[in-house]
This record gives C-alpha cells, sequence and structure tokens, in this order.
C-alpha cells in the first residue's frame, strides 16, 4: 500500500486480498513435475515501440525513501549508479516514483514539479541524468490521484505525457490509485485496459520513445493484455523486504511466461535486494527473477550499498540469463515439497537451470540435462553463476541448496531445446500478427499482418523439420516462398507441405526467420503497420519490421 492511504480510500487496499487471493488460486505451483517450455496459452502481441526489448534495469526511489523523493536524491543515485558498477552492469532508468509534483495543476492544466524537491525541474533533473549516459523515468496513476494523493493522470493523458516528453522523460511507471470507482470488472468508470491504452497512445503520439510500465497490481489479468499496451506490467501486489512476501509474489507471476516475451515483460516488483532479507534470501530473489526474465528495479538506497548488496545486483552471470536476447521467460520444470527447479531456454542454445529452496533447512535439489530439454550429448557442461565455479556431467544436474537459497547453473553442450510451438508470430514492429488472410485455404494465398485473435488462421507450429505450418488436418498448409523465389519481394504464400527447402523456415535467437533456401527474412511489407499489410522475403537488415517473436 503506498504512503498515506488506507484500505478504505484507495483501489489497492480495497482490492487487495481478494485479488491476490483469486491470483494465487489461479497459477499456483503445482506439486507434480511440469513439462518444460511448451506454450499453453498464446502470448499478447508485443506494444512494438522497440523499448526493452530484454527485460528494463533501473532503479526506483519508493521502497527505499517513499514520499521523500527530491531532485538530489535522483542526482546522487544516478551518480552512485555511474560510479558503483550498476550502469556499467546494464542498469539504465533512475525513476522517480510518487510525490514529486504538487497537489494542483497550473492554470494551463499541467502538472507542476514540486519547486522545493526538484528546483531544477524534473527537466533539469532528466539533462543531469543523460549526462551520465543513463535514463530518467517518472511516475504517475491512470486515477485521478496518485496513491500518495497528488493529481493523477486521468482524462489528462495527452497533457501529461507531453509534458513527459518535453521535460526529457524515457520512462513512465503508471499505477492505479484512484481509479474513479472502477471495480475489477470495470464497472463504475473506465475499465483498467481503456485506461492504461489511452496514456499508450498519448505516449506515442508525443515522438519520444518512452517505455512504458503498467503498475496495475495483477488486477484485470493484466498479463492477457498487457503486451499491446506496455513494455511491462506488474502480476502482484506490492513487494516487501521479507522472504514471505517474495516467496509468494514468485508463486504467482512464475506461471505466466507465455504471456512474457521481446518488449513486454511480466513484472513480480521491484527488487528488495539490501532492505533487510538475508544475503542468501537476496541472492534468491536476484536469481529468481532473472530466471523469470523479470525487470531488475533495485529499489534500495544506492548511494550507501554495501559491497554485498552491490555484488548481487551486479553478477554479470546472472545478468546475462535475465538479459537474454531469445526472451524466454523460465518455467517450473518440478516443484514437490518446496523444492523448485526452473529452466530457462537461452539464446546460443544453453538452459538457464535455477535449484529454489522454499525450505528453511539445507536439501538436496536435483533433475538432469533431459528434464530441462538437452539432449544428444554424452557430457554437459555447468558453469554456477554465483561461483563462477565449472564441472562437468553426463546428465544429473544436482546441488546442495541452503535454505531460502538458490543454486543457478548454465547448462551448456547437446541440443537445445526445440522452439515454442502452436502459437501466433507477433509482428514486433506493427504489434500484429502473422495471418492467413480470410482465414483461406487456397494454395498461394498471400499472408498478411492483422490485430491477433487467437483464431486458428494465425496459429502456426514451427515443426522438427523447420517448416512453419497453419491449420490442421487435412487442412494443413505450410508458409512457401512463392515460386521457390530467392530474389526480394518474394511472395511469402500458403502451400500444400511437400518438404522442399523454399517451406523451410530458421527462427533465430535475434528475432527474424529467414528462408532456408534463400537465406532472405521474412518481412512486414514496407514496415506497414496497418491490417492486411502483406508478408514477402527481403534481404535481412535488423529493422522491426523483420522481427518476431513465437507463442
Amino acid at each position: 500500500m503506498k504512503f498515506g492511504q488506507t484500505s478504505a480510500d484507495h483501489p489497492r487496499g480495497r482490492f487487495r486480498r481478494s485479488w491476490r487471493a483469486a491470483v494465487a488460486a489461479t497459477v499456483a505451483v503445482a506439486a507434480a513435475p511440469l513439462i518444460a517450455f511448451t506454450v499453453s496459452t498464446p502470448q499478447a502481441h508485443a506494444l512494438g515501440n522497440n523499448l526493452a526489448l530484454t527485460p528494463q534495469m533501473g532503479f526506483n526511489d519508493w521502497n527505499a525513501y517513499g514520499c521523500n523523493v527530491s531532485e538530489s536524491l535522483i542526482k546522487s543515485t544516478a551518480l552512485a549508479m555511474h560510479n558503483n558498477g550498476m550502469q556499467a552492469a546494464g542498469y539504465q532508468y533512475v525513476n522517480i516514483d510518487d510525490c514529486w509534483l504538487t497537489h494542483s495543476r497550473d492554470s494551463s492544466g499541467h502538472l507542476v514539479p514540486d519547486p522545493a524537491k526538484f528546483p531544477d525541474g524534473i527537466s533539469g533533473t532528466a539533462a543531469y541524468v543523460h549526462s551520465l549516459g543513463l535514463k530518467l523515468g517518472i511516475y504517475e496513476s491512470a486515477g485521478t490521484m496518485t496513491c500518495a494523493g497528488y493529481p493523477g493522470s486521468l482524462n489528462h493523458e495527452q497533457t501529461d505525457a507531453n509534458s513527459f516528453a518535453s521535460w526529457g522523460v524515457d520512462y513512465l511507471k503508471y499505477d492505479n490509485c484512484y481509479a474513479d470507482g472502477v471495480n475489477q470488472s470495470g464497472t463504475g468508470g473506465p475499465s483498467s485496459q481503456s485506461r492504461y491504452t489511452a496514456m499508450r497512445d498519448a505516449l506515442a503520439s508525443t515522438g519520444r520513445p518512452i517505455l512504458y510500465s503498467l503498475c496495475s497490481w495483477g488486477r484485470d489479468n493484466v498479463w492477457t493484455w498487457g503486451a499491446g499496451v506496455g513494455n511491462s506490467w506488474r502480476t502482484t501486489g506490492d513487494i516487501n523486504a521479507s522472504y514471505g512476501s517474495m516467496l509468494s509474489i514468485f508463486h504467482s507471476n512464475v506461471n505466466l511466461a507465455s504471456y512474457a516475451g521481446p518488449g513486454g515483460w511480466n513484472d513480480p516488483d521491484m527488487l528488495e535486494i539490501g532492505n533487510g532479507m538475508s544475503a542468501t534470501e537476496d541472492r534468491s530473489e536476484f536469481s529468481l527473477w532473472a530466471e523469470m526474465a523479470a525487470p531488475l528495479i533495485s529499489g534500495t538506497n544506492l548511494t550507501n550499498a554495501s559491497s554485498t548488496t552491490l555484488s548481487i545486483l551486479t553478477n554479470s552471470r546472472v545478468v546475462a540469463v535475465d538479459q537474454d536476447s531469445l526472451g524466454k521467460q523460465g518455467t517450473m520444470v518440478s516443484s514437490s515439497g518446496g523444492l523448485d527447479v526452473l529452466a530457462k531456454p537461452l539464446a546460443n542454445g544453453d538452459v538457464s537451470v535455477a535449484l529454489f529452496n522454499e525450505n528453511s533447512g539445507t536439501a538436496t535439489i536435483s533433475t538432469t540435462a533431459g528434464a530441462i530439454g538437452k539432449t544428444g550429448a554424452s557430457s554437459y557442461t555447468l558453469t554456477d553463476l554465483w561461483s563462477g565455479a565449472t564441472s562437468t556431467t553426463s546428465g544429473a544436474i544436482s546441488a546442495s541448496v541452503p535454505g531460502h537459497g538458490t543454486v543457478m547453473f548454465r547448462v551448456a553442450g547437446g541440443t537445445a531445446p526445440p522452439p515454442p510451438t502452436g502459437g501466433p508470430i507477433h509482428a514486433v514492429g506493427a504489434s500484429k500478427c502473422l495471418d492467413v488472410p480470410n482465414s483461406s485455404t487456397t494454395g498461394g494465398t498471400q499472408l498478411d499482418i492483422y490485430a491477433c485473435s487467437g483464431a486458428a488462421n494465425q496459429t502456426f507450429t514451427h515443426t522438427t523439420s523447420n517448416q512453419l505450418t497453419v491449420y490442421s488436418g487435412g487442412s494443413q498448409m505450410c508458409l512457401d516462398a512463392n515460386n521457390k523465389g530467392t530474389t526480394n519481394g518474394t511472395k511469402v504464400i500458403i502451400w500444400t507441405c511437400n518438404g522442399q527447402t523454399n517451406q523451410q523456415w530458421n527462427v533465430n535467437s535475434d528475432g527474424t526467420i529467414t528462408g532456408a533456401q534463400s537465406g532472405l527474412c521474412l518481412d512486414v511489407t514496407g514496415a506497414g503497420t496497418a491490417n492486411g499489410t502483406l508478408v514477402e522475403l527481403w534481404t535481412c537488415n535488423g529493422q522491426s519490421n523483420q522481427k518476431w517473436t513465437l507463442g
């Protein structure tokens, strides 16, 4: 709960118990082993602003300072990040939370930075942060007031977005307090989705790239629509600096992997590392957040952070797992008696494995290379991501894990897990889905992009023979380079599957899909974003209209 608010006077307090219980019941960790890397639910299409292609990393002042935010605090924190290894480790954003503004808008309806707290304004603070090579974030709420009672952005979205852009803001955390009487079903006022979408559109219209972080506390099943609206979305209520809070939030977030991917991430809230848990528990939080491809937003006092805290936050081996370009959230391979095994496929074919002991006593946790999707080798190399030690194994993966602790391995060798199957193919640049027009089953129909619907004409399977098939049974068709074309502009069509190389497609770690015969990229013609824009082959150029996510 935010500063100065009671459970009776803002939505976060009113609904916390009921919605948290519902989420926990929905995504409770199973006691039996699970199958790794399956896609059971289609991921929503990505926002397409070309931001957060890996989870965002930075700092937010709220957990450590509450309402005591100021220009001097933000500047000193930015300088500390610049000097203490945080920036070099990949942390970019220095984010201002609630209480940065005055209690009234000006006569023109604009938000006013508190001149006592921010004598140089937000623009002056941004200029300093930018001078260090970092980026500045700010906070607002989708309701009539922020959680601490300052002016909210409801019905002021474009005005406020314009202010943020003019000040040089790079990141918006958008909260959900005082939402004009809205309840979980959206009655009593505009729904969460519509309010968050209004700010999305306002930010886009400014022309400034601003990462958009939705903070709706997991309400309204935000993970099912968040990827079309923001770059990340909170899947839970507020975290606090206790092992019990961290564990509960982990359980709520871990089974939502199918909704996350490049440009849009499940957000289990800020890191409490350095705020009161034990060093073992801090390492577990960092391990689990990295394994779940979560945003890494530090919520501690970085100007006086201990060497232990900084060593956890800047562990390059663990950060690399979180920031892996494949963009897959790790999934639970097995969970029994509080002993959890998670696995996360990585872009180079390695797999990151987290062995998490929820219990208070030391326990041995074990899995195998086969269980995490690795096959085809007589031995595998294990790198302990906390100690850096390496070892080899014929397949067994095991460690003695202290209570509340996590051991992480990077597993190399053998064959990588197969790519996800049976889901949509999202056009990153357009925030739409690969589509067979009008659900046609006629050979020669050229594919296009269209608003994602989850229908059969947008559901594709990447087979073991590198075909991309659509439909099933007697209606099954393959993606096909028309007339075996290998030149720019070759139409991508559906055709009866025949096993030829013009129907084989490589799904690459950089987000491209290339024809095995031509080497050309699957391309949205002219970088179009409108429904019905046709898809063709073109020389790979790294642009967003050639970036795709599966599942």
